[in-house]
């Protein structure tokens, strides 16, 4: 998932140049065929594409129960209306990226800002999402991708999943929200392991 954000925040170009010399291991003759550049061209955009994934990458990662301590606190705060605390929790540069696949409305763009990304959590206990109302929304911490993270569910299906990274003070400075009917299928569908309660 994180690999498949900072993908995202490459040009389409860096985009193939990377993939394809970094997973498929092309060369730069091959690939500036491909894309019909210079092979000069194409190591400058593949050099660029590995300094970009290198400084997007998390630099810390928090341990397991600091991770769900986090995540707890998000889930009470966030289906509570609680604003402080989800300014307490979050960076200030935090980041949301959200993904609905075209299916779903979304924001096209990263949401960043403590007040804005808190101000959008606090939210949402008081509109109806995906047809599912408020009151109908069930919120379970769950694992995602190897961490804790939120599942939302209402009207018999998964409507949204979220995870977080989290640097070394404990703050939350990324949060992926998926609600792409596509990518949920495979949690809906899945075996859903519940964290154990402490």
């Amino acid at each position: 998932m994180a690999m498949l954000v900072v993908l995202e925040t490459l040009s389409p170009l860096e985009r193939a140049v990377f993939v394809l010399r970094e997973v498929f291991d092309f060369s730069h003759a091959e690939i500036a065929a491909a894309v019909e550049r210079s092979e000069a061209a194409v190591r400058q955009t593949a050099h660029r594409a590995r300094e970009h994934v290198r400084g997007q990458r998390p630099r810390f990662t928090a341990d397991r129960s600091q991770q769900r301590g986090v995540t707890e606190r998000f889930l009470a705060a966030s289906t509570g209306g609680d604003l402080n605390t989800l300014l307490e929790l979050l960076s200030p540069d935090v980041a949301l990226w959200t993904d609905g696949g075209g299916k779903v409305r979304q924001a096209l763009r990263p949401i960043r800002g403590a007040e804005t990304v808190a101000g959008w959590f606090a939210a949402i206990g008081t509109v109806t999402y995906q047809g599912v109302a408020p009151h109908d929304v069930h919120a379970a911490l769950v694992e995602i991708n190897g961490g804790p993270g939120l599942v939302f569910s209402g009207a018999g299906r998964v409507v949204a999943t979220v995870s977080f990274d989290i640097d070394a003070s404990g703050r939350i400075t990324t949060i992926h929200n998926v609600a792409n009917p596509d990518k949920l299928r495979a949690v809906a569908d899945g075996t859903t392991h519940h964290l154990a309660t402490r």
